[in-house]
Order: structure tokens, then C-alpha cells, then sequence
């Protein structure tokens, strides 16, 4: 159910871009308090997949505050930050990339407009999933690469019963204590309980139209980056 701080699961776009916007001010320090810090080699992992290089032109869609924006920029490639969130890319300002405010699922750039696409943790949040895949599907060039991380599901079953109590009970308890909003953060618990595992996520991205899909785990699981390429 949605209340005036989180949306429901039904990721209204109003109500989620309003959540983002009330914990934009706190939103990187208390990501990196609830992964243990992990969620800064979750974006040099991103990275590393999207294999970049110099000539190459990347979106880096619901980008938030860009902060991972600029780790892909260290490839020396051109990033793009994207995102519905006013309030993130504001949080985001002093970060030297350029930003676009853009919707998942009506992209604001031409077709083939992108050498590689990534999104991370943003996927979760789109009202109409598909529709996105097929708006990223619809700005890569041929050949284009997409990479998705995204929170997934634990391999090993006692290690994801541990994670699951962690998302619905300790989460929401540590982020009272760094999050501007932790009303979000129950929200981001059930969404993440709420989402495909990798194989589900993956069968998404071969229906929107991309080859060669396969995934790699992260931390056991909690987060999977899937990668596809653009025919």
C-alpha cells in the first residue's frame, strides 16, 4: 500500500519518483551502510561487464545521483546519467556528468543512439518492465551491449532464508537510523522479495529482443549483473 513516503508495488511512476526524491539527500550513504559496503564493487563489477572503451557512448539509466554515472566514466568512455527522479539528479549535481531527466519507459533519444546500456537497481522500480527492456533494446545500436545488476535471488537456500529476514526485518530497522525516508526502504524489501530470480529476469531480456543473455552472481546472489547484446 502506498503512503505519502514509498509506493506501493504497483510502482506507480508518480509515487515512485516522489519516493526517490525524498531520500535523494541520504540515498548513497545509506545504500552503502545496507549492502556493507558492497554496493561499491557491485558498480566496478557493472562496469567491468559493460566492457567500455573510449569511442564508446553509454546511458546509465535511473542513475539516481550518478554516482554510478562516474565510476563507468573512469573507462574513459561518454556516460550519460538518466533518471525520473528530479530529486536524485539534483542530489547528484556536482557529480561532472551529463544527466537527462528521462522516463524507463518512453526514453528521450533516438533509436541507436547508445554503444551500451546498463541500469542497476532501477529495473525493480519501473511500473511496466518489459517496456523498458524494449525502449533500451530500441536506443542501442546494433551490437550494442546491455547490462542489468539488479538485487536477485541467494543459490545457497540458508543463506537466502538469512537474507530474507535481513529485507523484512533488520533492513528497515538500520535504515531509521541513516535514511532520510526508511518508509522506502520497506518498500525496497518487498520489492526485492517481488522480483524475478535470474532465470526469470533473464527469459525478460531475451523476449524484449537481445541475444547471448547470461548473468553472473553477486555476493552469493543477493545481486546478479545480466548482460545481453542488441541484434
Amino acid at each position: 500500500m502506498a503512503t505519502p513516503d514509498r509506493a506501493s508495488l504497483d510502482k506507480d511512476p508518480a509515487e515512485v519518483a516522489a519516493m526517490f526524491d525524498g531520500v535523494a539527500k541520504r540515498y548513497d550513504i545509506t545504500n552503502t551502510v545496507l549492502s556493507f559496503a558492497q554496493d561499491r564493487r557491485w558498480r566496478k563489477a557493472t562496469r567491468k561487464a559493460l566492457a567500455l572503451t573510449r569511442n564508446d557512448v553509454v546511458l546509465d539509466l535511473a542513475a539516481g545521483t550518478a554516482v554510478s554515472t562516474v565510476e563507468l566514466a573512469t573507462s574513459g568512455a561518454t556516460c550519460v546519467a538518466a533518471d525520473f527522479s528530479l530529486g536524485m539528479l539534483k542530489a547528484g549535481a556536482e557529480r561532472n556528468v551529463p544527466k537527462v531527466a528521462a522516463d524507463a519507459m518512453a526514453l528521450p533519444f533516438a533509436d541507436g543512439s547508445f554503444d551500451a546500456a546498463t541500469i542497476s537497481f532501477g529495473l525493480r522500480n519501473v511500473h511496466d518492465v518489459p517496456t523498458a527492456l524494449a525502449e533500451l533494446h530500441r536506443v542501442l545500436k546494433p551490437g550494442g551491449r546491455l547490462v542489468i545488476c539488479e538485487f536477485s535471488t541467494p543459490t545457497l537456500r540458508p543463506f537466502r532464508t538469512v537474507y530474507m529476514e535481513y529485507l523484512m526485518k533488520a533492513l528497515p530497522a538500520v535504515a531509521t537510523k541513516v535514511s532520510s525516508n526508511p518508509a522506502a526502504y520497506v518498500y525496497l524489501a518487498e520489492s526485492i522479495r517481488a522480483w524475478p530470480d535470474q532465470f526469470g529476469l533473464g527469459d525478460l531480456i531475451r523476449d524484449a529482443g537481445f541475444t547471448d543473455v547470461r548473468w553472473q552472481n553477486l555476493t552469493g546472489g543477493i545481486a546478479a549483473i545480466h548482460s545481453g547484446i542488441r541484434v
